[in-house]
């Protein structure tokens, strides 16, 4: 189970401040990969977590019915939300409940633990009672209600993830990219997914403060800048 945290600091008078993420998205290709992978394998070191050097992705993205989280990307609205359940390698036994926020083009995410028991009564759009201390979950619930969340469509993927101690650098490559179309059936291991369109290599930069320069040079590509590229919307290219 690949599990993740979130950073966030405590001012004197005990309200909670959120410490955001810088975030980078840039696509790439077979040979970008190639060559960004063998200079990184130098410096960095793969995510204890991965399984030769790679493990897969499913998540359960959450939308309204008027797809405000689709437009709201597409949009490039500067302050916006998306709520999704995710797990690894197939194993649907220990899912996670995510929700990532935008703001100013960084990045936060915060994650919780959610069984399978409840992921079903949320898949049947009558979620069960958080339990005490499930705050996303009773976040999710509530917004189920007055905003009209609902499982939208499943996402696969594979990745290979590098770790970088200063900075707290991360960086991923993504592909294989797969759409469930309309199908929310997440805990099935067997849900059918098809390849969403022509979809690029995606590669992600995650730091904290700062960017070491050795890390920079690193994944420095003529020809290729960050960009805006979303799974869940190129996973909602067939509706």
């Amino acid at each position: 189970m690949v599990k993740y945290r979130y950073r966030e600091t405590l001012p004197k008078e005990g309200k909670r401040e959120v410490e955001f993420r810088h975030e980078q998205k840039i696509e790439i290709n077979a040979s970008d990969l190639i060559a960004v992978r063998s200079r990184l394998r130098q410096i960095m070191r793969p995510d204890p977590h991965a399984i030769d050097g790679k493990y897969s992705v499913r998540s359960l993205y959450f939308d309204n019915l008027a797809d405000r989280a689709l437009r709201e990307k597409l949009d490039g609205v500067d302050r916006r939300e998306k709520f999704r359940i995710r797990c690894y390698n197939g194993d649907t036994g220990f899912p996670i409940l995510e929700k990532k926020s935008k703001l100013a083009g960084l990045c936060h995410k915060q994650s919780e633990p959610i069984t399978p028991k409840q992921v079903a009564a949320i898949l049947k759009g009558d979620p069960d009672p958080p339990p005490a201390g499930a705050v996303l979950q009773a976040e999710l619930c509530r917004k189920m209600k007055t905003q009209g969340l609902r499982p939208k469509t499943v996402v696969e993927y594979l990745r290979e993830p590098f770790v970088y101690e200063p900075g707290n650098v991360r960086i991923t490559f993504d592909y294989n990219i797969r759409t469930g179309l309309q199908s929310t059936d997440f805990l099935n291991p067997a849900c059918v997914t098809v390849p969403a369109g022509d979809a690029p290599i995606l590669m992600e930069v995650k730091w904290d403060r700062f960017l070491p320069d050795v890390i920079r040079d690193a994944i420095r590509l003529t020809g290729r800048r960050a960009g805006a590229f979303s799974k869940y919307a190129q996973c909602r290219i067939y509706g």
